[in-house]
């Protein structure tokens, strides 16, 4: 049986590593349910670095989510460029970012159907391989 994989956006990151954000309980608790290691990408990384730049508890805690394997980096080679371009320009109207096309294009490529995310509004809207959309976690609420 193939192992379930889930995705993970800057978001959840950032929650789970700031007890002060909004979501942090709340992202905590999903944690406690997904199979790790959550898959990510250097452009979600460096996001989530950004966003806590000024917290060098949470940055202490990406990197030891890293070292203790609750997360892990996928491989994006020059070969994902033609893929993230036309993605980009597709979803051009809605700023499509770059670390939420590497996402989708780690869902494409892998054949992974869940991802990890606070973004609910531009990953609905998110489309790949045959018009297939991801499930998102946690549910809205």
């Amino acid at each position: 049986m193939k192992r379930r994989q889930v995705l993970i956006d800057a978001g959840p990151i950032v929650a789970i590593v700031s007890r002060q954000d909004a979501h942090h309980q709340r992202c905590v608790n999903e944690l406690a349910h997904l199979p790790t290691p959550l898959l990510t990408c250097w452009p979600v990384l460096a996001e989530a670095f950004w966003l806590v730049r000024r917290n060098q508890r949470a940055v202490e805690a990406i990197f030891r989510g890293l070292a203790d394997k609750v997360l892990t980096l996928a491989a994006l080679g020059p070969e994902a460029l033609p893929w993230l371009e036309r993605f980009l320009k597709r979803y051009e109207k809605i700023g499509a970012q770059l670390a939420d096309a590497c996402l989708v294009h780690l869902a494409e490529r892998d054949d992974i159907e869940t991802i990890f995310t606070l973004d609910h509004r531009d990953f609905s809207i998110y489309r790949y391989g045959n018009n297939r959309r991801l499930k998102l976690i946690p549910p809205a609420h």
